[in-house]
């Protein structure tokens, strides 16, 4: 075989893998679960029909809206719930995640009195009336990456990005914000019913958490009660196609370029794998020298 042949199909070889981890983390992903360690009495009783009720009505509101907080059921039988879907999910995406929330609810919770589930691209929680509250900020899960950034800078370059964030989560874009600085994409939301000046609150509370918890690693997401941020640094830039929040752990690219002191004297393939998940760090080069 041709060295351009095997060239090419190394490419392919490289670009299928990358495909398949970027469809791997789908929004319908699971991200995390909560479950209380307390279950309902007589669930099979009244208990199961409110809750069903209640699933069937956040269902049916995720056609034409982001966010619906609402309660099924009446005086201390009575069930609060709401979803939140991303803010750059079409409507049918939004129905989709949130289909998928109640069966996984049963499976990961039971019959738990609380429940969250916290899909990449929505989440749905439900809890008996008198439940414990707690803050909007209160910390409920993280995933630091385990790659760590190298060389100097890119604290600076962190902070400069997160306060991206805060900026557009308090600007009247509906306590959603997604986009790129100096190559760290980021995206941060907040529970749909937050006020501005407590979205920003509960954002700068999940900033200061991800810098406390993850360090320098190059990517993380932190979920507080009310409100969740991610980021993730490309060192070789943030790519055209970048959704890290369906995948903020999993991310792959590949560049190819001429190099050499010589114009065409060679072609370098560059492909970046990263599976945070499984702990391990992919780097992949091809050359090939083309004679002058």
């Amino acid at each position: 075989m041709r060295p351009f042949q095997s060239l090419l199909l190394l490419i392919l070889l490289i670009l299928t893998v990358v495909s398949t981890v970027g469809s791997s983390s789908d929004y319908t992903d699971l991200a995390y679960k909560g479950c209380a360690n307390q279950d309902f009495q007589d669930f099979n009783g009244i208990y199961k029909q409110i809750l069903q009720n209640l699933f069937d009505t956040l269902i049916s509101q995720a056609s034409t809206a982001k966010f619906y907080n609402t309660t099924a059921g009446v005086g201390p039988s009575a069930i609060n719930g709401l979803f939140q879907c991303r803010g750059d999910l079409s409507n049918s995406a939004c129905v989709n995640c949130v289909k998928k929330t109640p069966q996984m609810s049963e499976k990961l919770c039971g019959h738990s009195v609380a429940s969250r589930i916290q899909l990449n691209g929505c989440y749905l929680r439900y809890e008996i009336a008198g439940f414990r509250q707690v803050s909007s900020t209160e910390f409920l899960y993280k995933v630091c990456g385990s790659t760590q950034a190298s060389g100097a800078g890119f604290n600076d370059r962190l902070n400069s990005a997160l306060g991206e964030i805060v900026k557009g989560v308090g600007s009247g874009n509906s306590g959603f914000y997604a986009g790129e600085y100096e190559s760290v994409y980021v995206l941060g939301q907040c529970e749909g019913d937050l006020s501005s000046g407590d979205c920003v609150n509960c954002v700068k509370n999940a900033i200061d958490k991800a810098k406390s918890e993850c360090g320098t690693s190059i990517s993380a997401q932190i979920y507080l009660q009310e409100c969740y941020i991610s980021y993730t640094y490309y060192p070789s830039g943030v790519p055209a196609n970048t959704s890290p929040s369906f995948s903020s752990e999993d991310s792959g690219y590949c560049s190819w370029r001429n190099c050499g002191t010589r114009p065409g004297n060679c072609l370098l393939v560059v492909c970046q794998i990263n599976f945070e998940e499984k702990d391990s760090y992919l780097q992949v080069w091809w050359m090939r020298y083309v004679k002058s």
